[in-house]
């Protein structure tokens, strides 16, 4: 037998403000500011525009599968519809005054329809009845409204392993997540980060609980949280875990600009400077990939005689005969044996020897058979005029 919230069994029921003797329906009808209808096997919400005044209004625990005909109950402040079977939420934007919606443990996938409610405060929708494998999913036009007025968000038991979407609700001071898959620490971070009026927080029966050192960890993520899964923080708990963050975080910044002059020493952070290749340097195997100031090459001269000039007084220096008399010196110091004479490709060749003739001298000149340019050290004549080598 279906059963229907309407005018008769508003008159009917005793559980709210009573009708007087003498007093008329509609009269009495006008004046209820509450009803009471909780876990009456009510499937479905008929007209009720005559409760023009409605503020509180009792439907959890039945069997209600759709929100309908609310919609001229524009003074209601407080929607209690939780544990019926809702899939959708749906004709609440009339309900401009509504502060208080419970939707918990219906069919709900998608939180979505709330654009025009600017005065709601609290939103429960935990433990929704999902398809298998699936998460409840969130309207960024609905989180984009709630952002300035929602402070109170329940949103446990729902597969949830992702909140970053929520971070726009920059007012929560309440916030429920227990029972979900969230896991990532740094991702609830940089949500709780947004979040500055934060005080209550429920993790309880996610993976990330189990994270090393988690209730620290988490606490430090926000100055303003007070209770962590129903357990109070201590100011004393909170300064010491503070100044922990902080070390840590000074420690980390250390490492970091130690291991960034470290790598700009031996140029493993200079990726984005092109390699420059000297030309008449080193063969390319032996080559290393230097970087030289822009301009540099344009004033080689200059910069190869500070160099010079540099490494001649360096020099001079490390010379241990400095400013000892040239007599001294050349008494203390052997002198070498003078080197014997070479010639470089700079220098200027030898003049040649004068040509030798194999025949004997008085042979007439142009029977003579010339023979190589070869110093006379090497070979000599005999008496014929023939070759001696020697």
């Amino acid at each position: 037998m279906m059963v229907k919230l309407n005018v008769d069994l508003i008159a009917k029921t005793s559980s709210h403000a009573r009708k007087k003797r003498d007093e008329s329906l509609q009269h009495y009808l006008r004046r209820l500011t509450h009803l009471y209808f909780a876990e009456k096997g009510i499937d479905e919400i008929e007209d009720l525009s005559q409760c023009r005044n409605l503020s509180v209004l009792y439907l959890y625990d039945n069997k209600v599968s759709k929100i309908q005909n609310l919609g001229c109950a524009s003074n209601l402040t407080h929607l209690y519809l939780q544990n019926n079977d809702i899939s959708k939420i749906e004709q609440l934007s009339s309900l401009t005054k509504l502060s208080k919606l419970y939707l918990g443990a219906n069919k709900i996938t998608v939180i979505e329809g709330l654009e025009k409610l600017d005065q709601l405060r609290e939103l429960h929708v935990e433990n929704q009845t999902l398809p298998p494998g699936e998460k409840l999913l969130f309207d960024p036009r609905s989180l984009v409204a709630l952002s300035p007025c929602l402070q109170i968000f329940n949103v446990s038991g729902n597969n949830l392993d992702d909140i970053t979407d929520l971070r726009l609700l920059l007012n929560l001071s309440q916030f429920m997540a227990s029972d979900n898959k969230l896991k990532d620490m740094k991702a609830l971070s940089q949500v709780i980060g947004c979040w500055s009026h934060l005080w209550r927080l429920e993790l309880s029966g996610n993976p990330i609980c189990h994270k090393s050192k988690y209730r620290d960890r988490v606490i430090v993520m926000s100055e303003s949280l007070a209770i962590l899964d129903g357990k109070e923080i201590s100011e004393t708990e909170k300064r010491f875990l503070m100044k922990w963050k902080e070390a840590k975080e000074a420690k980390r910044r250390q490492r970091f600009e130690n291991e960034t002059f470290s790598g700009l020493g031996d140029g493993s952070l200079a990726g984005d400077l092109p390699p420059l290749q000297l030309p008449n340097a080193t063969p390319p195997a032996f080559r290393q990939n230097i970087y030289i100031m822009p301009g540099l090459l344009s004033h080689k001269k200059e910069f190869e005689a500070v160099l010079a000039k540099s490494a001649s007084s360096k020099a001079s220096s490390a010379d241990p005969f400095r400013g000892r008399s040239a007599h001294v010196i050349s008494n203390q110091v052997p002198h070498p044996p003078p080197p014997k004479k070479s010639y470089s490709d700079l220098e200027k060749p030898p003049k040649k020897y004068s040509k030798v003739y194999a025949e004997p001298r008085h042979a007439p000149l142009k029977e003579r058979e010339p023979v190589l340019d070869i110093p006379t050290a090497e070979m000599d004549l005999n008496t014929s005029g023939h070759l001696v080598y020697t």
